[in-house]
């Protein structure tokens, strides 16, 4: 089960009843906006006990369309790599 946005804002709301909802939305908004521009500057961003997010360059490359067979050129792009802390790891895998 994927978790978006408002249940996020929810979960905070419930856990932090002191805290307008208002404040808590522009609060995500600027750590996820940090987080892209962070990434926009390919730069990383690491959160202590949850993990690192940085961003790889896929070089160009020829690749073929599955359903024609027909090759096509896919140019270099920028992706992004999460790699999960020690912590989360135990967490998730009750270590």
């Amino acid at each position: 089960m994927a978790i978006v946005k408002s249940k996020l804002l929810k979960q905070l709301s419930e856990n932090y009843p002191n805290f307008l909802k208002k404040d808590l939305e522009k609060l995500s908004d600027i750590i996820f906006k940090e987080i892209k521009e962070t990434l926009k500057r390919k730069e990383r961003v690491e959160l202590r006990g949850f993990g690192v997010f940085s961003t790889k360059i896929q070089k160009t490359r020829i690749s073929r369309n599955p359903k024609t067979g027909e090759k096509v050129n896919t140019p270099e792009k920028i992706t992004i790599h999460f790699k999960m802390s020690k912590n989360l790891f135990k967490k998730l895998n009750n270590d």
